[in-house]
């Protein structure tokens, strides 16, 4: 007897407890519900996919907060409404990234899974070669080997000058600037730079190799690199710079305060703390320049063979390899073959910002301050 007045007892206090409050399978039955309705209605005027996703998830933000409204209170319920709405944001926000990524593996992977794509260029390769192919049904000759030799120098090059001058520009402005006019007109400039269209900086880059080296010996890999620096200091300036001043003073002063100098304090103490930022900084400005297209057509050109000197002859990159195999097909008559070479590449520089990014971490986590245990 005095278990089962335990147990009845016990159950009022769940009840108590949970009166007032909506099931836990409403949103389901919620979903459910505007997902029939949707289809119902873009049966009769015509079904689409697309249409259909977008009214289900309108019709399913307008029957929780009924619903919400109606068993709980009003609060809960606008409170419900603007969760519903950010997770919705969110993902109408991240359909084009998986879009984006979906078509490029769906389509570029059996082109990168082509014996010899990545060890081999177009030197050799024709429109016969790819019509040949075509009408036999034989692999795709010609690979992304001269493209991507060329993207890696390209942007390595401009990141050995890139960022050391964005760095140590950062430190004069966070660290040794007292907001003069010399450190407000780097700002200033830094922040028309960060702006400025690609094809104007592959323009000036050209224009300064000419001036430098003469008329008709400009077009190299070190143009290029000119190019890509002049888009990526800026980036680098910025990013690292808002690391720096995350810094706390309180880590400066009581560096002084044991007599260490300002440029030890800078070395020692201010960039370890903000490595993390700085790394991720620079990995962004990495990612800003290895996929333009229109300042490295103007400075390196176009080629066809693998070329290892960024200061002779032309050297192709992969976002100009993408765009001359999808623009001007090797042969007009045969395009498949530029396609799948085309989507390959597109593949391959994914890749290489996703491995950009997983570096980045890496080198983040290796070098940020140690935790201590107290």
């Amino acid at each position: 007897m005095t278990a089962n007045v335990k147990t009845e007892l016990e159950n009022k206090g769940r009840s108590r407890l949970t009166v007032g409050q909506k099931p836990r399978w409403t949103w389901a039955a919620c979903l459910a519900g505007s997902a029939i309705v949707a289809a119902a209605v873009l049966a009769l005027i015509g079904f689409n996919v697309a249409g259909w996703a977008v009214l289900t998830a309108v019709l399913y933000v307008i029957s929780m907060y009924v619903a919400t409204l109606t068993i709980e209170n009003r609060r809960k319920a606008t409170d419900g409404m603007w969760t519903n709405l950010v997770v919705g944001a969110f993902l109408v926000a991240l359909l084009p990234l998986i879009s984006v990524i979906w078509t490029v593996l769906s389509i570029g992977l059996p082109g990168l899974l082509a014996p010899g794509f990545l060890a081999s260029d177009m030197l050799g390769v024709t429109g016969a070669v790819d019509q040949q192919s075509v009408a036999e049904g034989t692999g795709v000759l010609g690979g992304v080997k001269h493209a991507l030799i060329g993207s890696l120098l390209i942007t390595l090059g401009a990141t050995v000058i890139s960022v050391p001058i964005g760095l140590l520009t950062s430190i004069y402005l966070v660290e040794y600037s007292r907001g003069g006019v010399f450190s407000k007109a780097i700002t200033f400039f830094v922040d028309v730079m960060t702006g400025i269209p690609s094809i104007v900086a592959g323009l000036f880059a050209a224009g300064l190799m000419m001036t430098l080296v003469g008329p008709g010996t400009n077009v190299m890999g070190f143009s290029a690199v000119l190019a890509l620096s002049v888009l990526m200091i800026p980036v680098v300036v910025r990013s690292t710079e808002e690391m720096l001043r995350v810094v706390p003073n309180e880590l400066r002063e009581a560096s002084y305060a044991l007599g260490v100098r300002k440029w030890r304090t800078i070395l020692k103490v201010v960039i370890p703390t903000s490595i993390s930022g700085i790394a991720s900084g620079v990995t962004l400005a990495i990612a800003r320049v290895i996929g333009e297209t229109a300042p490295i057509l103007v400075t390196a050109g176009v080629a066809i063979q693998t070329n290892w000197n960024l200061f002779q002859d032309w050297m192709m990159s992969l976002p100009v390899y993408i765009y001359r195999q999808m623009m001007f097909p090797t042969a007009p008559s045969a395009p498949d073959p530029s396609e799948q070479r085309a989507w390959a590449a597109a593949l391959v520089l994914i890749i290489i910002v996703m491995l950009l990014n997983l570096i980045a971490r890496i080198v983040a986590k290796t070098f940020a301050p140690k935790k201590s245990g107290r």
